[in-house]
């Protein structure tokens, strides 16, 4: 089954940003378009219209806004579909058939960027694919040749299979290097165990110990994408700083996720809401398997 690059619409210019980058994505890729429009039948007397009046109200305007990407990539198959629901339940459902679901974000700052539209940190929680915040001032020669898909990993090989799938995949559709970066931190003194003292004195240290895991779980991706540049990147410090010290060279910056539901709402994880929070370009959240 072809999965479509969806992309979620609300006719805010964040939401055409993250449209115009998925199409973008669709062409790289030779995948169709879906753009997808959450609405609700409001009956009041200053909306006016039917159930089926007020739908084709909506779905014209979605459609005016889909004739620019239609104008700009002829070539590219679309299709549109409002949808009659919540646009988090909508949204999830949406990303549930996708190879991803682009999203608009908001700008920087102390509570917006917390939010993320508030519908994005709930669908980034629940969604089973991969989503991509993009901010309005997204442009496309940010995409240009130099600039790196940056992609973090931490853990096992297998921990971070799927977000550096996801992250050598768009790098090969584009010509990209890959930066993987790992972070690192000294553990507690009670954290170490015979075992792991002596990993660490076969590889000569935290250092060459980080890296030697790093190495390890990239080489399946080498093997799988040759013609994709790799560049190894391991650095002392918090995983979301050490990501957001290179964000300047990365026209796409790619993180995991494990979501968790505390009493306040889902939550992320600290390092996917501290990149989406602060990087400029586009950040893509990766589901771990």
């Amino acid at each position: 089954m072809t999965r479509p690059i969806t992309a979620g619409v609300d006719g805010t210019e964040e939401s055409l940003a993250a449209l115009d980058w998925a199409a973008r994505e669709a062409v790289r890729r030779g995948l169709p378009l879906r753009v997808v429009h959450a609405w609700r039948y409001e009956v009041h007397e200053a909306v006016g219209g039917d159930r089926e009046t007020q739908h084709g109200w909506v779905s014209d305007g979605v459609s005016e806004s889909v004739r620019t990407v239609t104008g700009r990539h002829p070539e590219l198959a679309v299709s549109v579909d409002v949808v009659e629901g919540g646009p988090v339940e909508v949204l999830v459902a949406a990303a549930a058939g996708a190879e991803l679901l682009a999203l608009g974000s908001r700008g920087h700052g102390r509570v917006v960027g917390f939010l993320l539209g508030s519908v994005g940190q709930q669908v980034i929680a629940e969604a089973a694919r991969p989503v991509v915040l993009v901010r309005a001032g997204d442009r496309p020669a940010a995409e240009a040749a130099g600039r790196e898909v940056v992609v973090g990993q931490q853990g096992g090989a297998e921990d971070s299979a799927a977000v550096l799938e996801f992250a050598f995949e768009t790098a090969a559709a584009r010509g990209a290097t890959v930066r993987v970066v790992r972070a690192w931190t000294l553990p507690p003194v009670f954290a170490y165990s015979p075992g792991s003292l002596k990993l660490l004195d076969e590889a000569g240290g935290m250092e060459p110990f980080e890296k030697k895991a790093l190495s390890e779980a990239v080489r399946p991706l080498r093997e799988r994408f040759p013609g994709v540049p790799v560049a190894e990147h391991v650095e002392m410090g918090s995983a979301g700083q050490v990501l957001l010290s290179v964000a300047g060279h990365a026209q796409l910056m790619v993180v995991g996720r494990r979501a968790h539901r505390t009493a306040v709402g889902a939550r992320i994880g600290s390092v996917a809401h501290g990149v989406l929070h602060h990087a400029d370009c586009p950040v893509a959240v990766v589901p771990h398997d």
